[in-house]
């Protein structure tokens, strides 16, 4: 199918964009702003903000939807939590979003790390608010009580989809799993928040789920966008939801009680994260 016009966004190339690109390199950070094509990259760029992408740039899971590649991966690099605050720091920023690729490879999955860079930021960086888009650590609760421990303001954990499709397109990943970080995570009191994307081949009433199952998790924060085939090898795009469609399923998020959410074509987990709580 054509990419619909509405999902199409201009090359933007700026001494901003150019600024962004040249803290990020001379940190050595990655982004998932790059390493998984998001379609808003430059317009957050010439906002002088990107999502950093910690703990290398492969993944120990095969998601079939997303660009970032399944590989062996390298040792965790002890300097990135320190790199990590000094880009916020450079970049001026007033919100910092941290994601990851998934380590089922590590004890922790990971967790110490993002702790890490969670107390960096907040030494050099105190009043800068910090949001992080995790894994599910398989579960595991004192990977998650290391991550509510060092006290990021938002704790974001993607469903990515409906559960009847986790099998196809997620089959390392099990739906209820991740409901039930989300809910644990939530009784510490951070706020939390998911996303999904559209167009994966769910019906409208499996969205409606799934919304539902998350606000009864307690989830604060829901966003949706379309999901866009990264290339041919990945998961086909089964559906393009048009605006007006985008515009039920925010109807159905506020008649369901989700407190803030962001619902529409190129919404992605981290993208004007900061609006919905500051």
């Amino acid at each position: 199918m054509r990419l619909p016009e509405y999902l199409k966004r201009p090359i933007i190339d700026t001494d901003k964009t150019k600024n962004v690109r040249r803290i990020l390199k001379d940190n050595g950070l990655n982004t998932v702003c790059e390493n998984a094509r998001c379609p808003n990259k430059n317009e957050c760029y010439t906002k002088n903000t990107a999502t950093f992408l910690i703990m290398g740039n492969v993944c120990t899971r095969n998601c079939r939807y997303c660009n970032i590649s399944c590989a062996k991966p390298e040792p965790l690099d002890a300097s990135e939590p320190v790199n990590i605050a000094k880009a916020v720091r450079d970049l001026g920023l007033d919100y910092a979003v941290i994601t990851s690729v998934t380590r089922d490879d590590l004890p922790d999955g990971g967790a110490e790390h993002f702790a890490q860079c969670i107390r960096e930021i907040k030494k050099l960086t105190p009043e800068v608010k910090i949001e992080i888009l995790t894994p599910d650590f398989k579960g595991d609760t004192r990977a998650l009580d290391v991550i509510i421990t060092a006290q990021p303001h938002v704790f974001n954990h993607n469903i990515e989809t409906a559960e009847d499709l986790f099998e196809t397109v997620r089959p390392q990943a099990r739906y209820q799993r991740s409901l039930d970080v989300l809910r644990y995570v939530k009784k510490s009191g951070l706020i939390t928040k998911s996303g999904l994307m559209a167009g994966l081949g769910e019906t409208f009433g499996q969205i409606e789920l799934t919304l539902r199952d998350l606000h009864d998790t307690g989830c604060d924060i829901v966003t949706v966008g379309q999901y866009i085939q990264p290339s041919k090898n990945h998961h086909e795009v089964a559906k393009y939801y048009t605006p007006e469609e985008f515009g039920k399923l925010r109807t159905l998020a506020d008649e369901i009680g989700i407190k803030h959410h962001q619902i529409g074509p190129l919404v992605r987990s981290s993208y004007k994260a900061a609006e919905l709580i500051c």
